[in-house]
């Protein structure tokens, strides 16, 4: 018996993978960084969701990004659970579909967009703009125009450049709520390529050099402007609360000034997001629930030391709410081994996931579909480009009979994959996939040859 994956209009779910049973205790920790629906199945597959990921590629075709709809949603629930009273929005920027767009509005949450693609895409799906929040280090005239001819909540300000460009677009008798992002002077993330808390990047005006001040007392000079809190974001990946605390005193420290130099005070603040998830067994998460406490009490004390009432706060998660519910779905294409080297070539690559060549990012991708009875090996999983830094996962273990037709699996690729995507080598984006409840739908489909061909207009 097997797994039927309905198309979209089934009228009735197909039933749950058989033979589908929690991990044994041996295997655990291989399945520990998969959706928590993810389960190993005695047919050596997994099941996401109910869902036979061998069935779904062979419906789909490979490659194919699954997404784990409950999983989606219980982690903005979480994040709704560990900051009560705060606007939680998620950070477009992660993945962008209709589909997820509603799950994230169904669960209460606001939206953060950097373009105003995005936010035309989300209000047109029906996302409410007045829960939109627009940012972004270089706007164009046109993002600005669709903020405001969209109606969108927020607009972040962060050069002094935006300022005048800005006010000079808003209409007679309207005043656009603005935020500053301001450079708290913290260094948090991963990688140098997302710390985006010191004066040496492109994001935010400077606390330290004064100006972050200057763009405060210029918008409160500017009278179609409403300045209404502070944005704070120190980078991504982030594994502890400390940072974001020191970020935070900061900020409350400016909020303290901006009173006492022009006598207001703002009721918001912004602190961004950058919540790290574990990409391989063992790797740390940050504990959000842990994180929503730690800043509310700090939140609380700082104000209470500083004589100001509690701003209205609001974060961003966006890797941490879809980067876990993710998995994509590859086919081993041939196997090579040079000299003391084992490369497993996959049928997709830096045009559906650049991370590890921008970030040397590592994953943890499994054999599945068969069981081998081979020893492990240590191998290096590549794409299909003409380029030597198209590597999805460096010196990982695989078996050691991994061969063309394979099928290999690589989860949390809900993130920064396919919102990062090219379509280098004419190679069409990989479709998405929505898995709930034992059934698959389509969400994205798979970008053909002919898309790519007819963006071009010819001779």
């Amino acid at each position: 018996m097997t797994t039927t994956l309905p198309g979209p209009s089934a009228p009735t779910p197909a039933p749950t993978v058989p033979h589908a049973a929690p991990v044994p205790p041996g295997n655990a920790a291989s399945l520990s960084v998969w959706p928590a629906s993810a389960r190993l199945t005695s047919r050596d597959d997994v099941a996401v969701a109910g869902v036979s990921l061998v069935e779904a590629a062979e419906r789909f075709g490979t490659p194919v990004y699954l997404l784990d709809e409950g999983e989606v949603r219980e982690r903005c629930r979480t994040y709704l659970r560990s900051f009560p009273d705060t606007d939680v929005v998620y950070a477009a920027k992660a993945f962008l579909c209709r589909a997820l767009l509603r799950w994230v509005q169904e669960e209460g949450l606001g939206l953060d967009v950097c373009s105003a693609g995005e936010l035309e895409f989300a209000v047109t799906t029906g996302f409410p703009p007045e829960r939109i929040v627009l940012h972004g280090n270089a706007k164009s005239p046109d993002d600005l125009g669709a903020a405001l001819r969209l109606g969108v909540g927020r607009i972040v300000i962060d050069s002094a450049w935006e300022i005048a460009r800005l006010s000079a677009l808003v209409p007679d008798g309207v005043r656009q709520k603005v935020l500053v992002r301001v450079v708290p002077g913290v260094s948090a993330g991963s990688h140098a390529a997302i710390r985006t808390g010191t004066d040496d990047q492109k994001f935010g005006l400077s606390i330290t050099d004064g100006s972050a001040q200057h763009a405060v007392a210029r918008i409160l000079d500017q009278p179609r402007l409403e300045l209404v809190g502070l944005h704070c974001h120190i980078g991504s990946q982030i594994t502890t609360a400390k940072p974001y605390l020191t970020a935070l005193r900061r900020v409350v420290g400016l909020l303290a000034q901006i009173r006492h130099q022009h006598g207001i005070v703002l009721p918001e603040l912004d602190l961004g997001g950058g919540h790290a998830v574990a990409y391989r067994p063992g790797e740390t998460s940050l504990d959000i629930p842990s994180l929503g406490a730690r800043i509310r009490r700090e939140l609380a004390t700082s104000c209470t030391a500083a004589g100001l009432p509690v701003p209205r706060l609001t974060v961003e998660p966006g890797r941490a709410l879809v980067g876990p519910a993710g998995v994509a779905l590859y086919r081993v294409l041939a196997v090579k081994r040079t000299g003391d080297r084992i490369f497993v070539a996959v049928d997709g690559g830096m045009s559906d996931n650049p991370r590890p060549a921008l970030y040397g990012v590592r994953y943890a991708p499994r054999l599945i579909g068969r069981r081998s009875t081979a020893g492990p090996c240590t191998a290096t999983v590549v794409g299909r480009h003409c380029e030597a830094g198209d590597v999805l996962a460096a010196d990982v273990t695989m078996p050691g009979d991994i061969r063309p037709g394979d099928l290999v699996a690589v989860p949390v690729a809900g993130a920064y994959h396919l919102s990062m995507a090219s379509s280098y080598n004419a190679v069409g984006r990989p479709p998405v996939v929505a898995v709930a409840d034992g059934r698959a739908r389509l969400l994205v489909r798979r970008e053909s040859l002919a898309d790519i061909n007819g963006r071009d207009v010819g001779l």
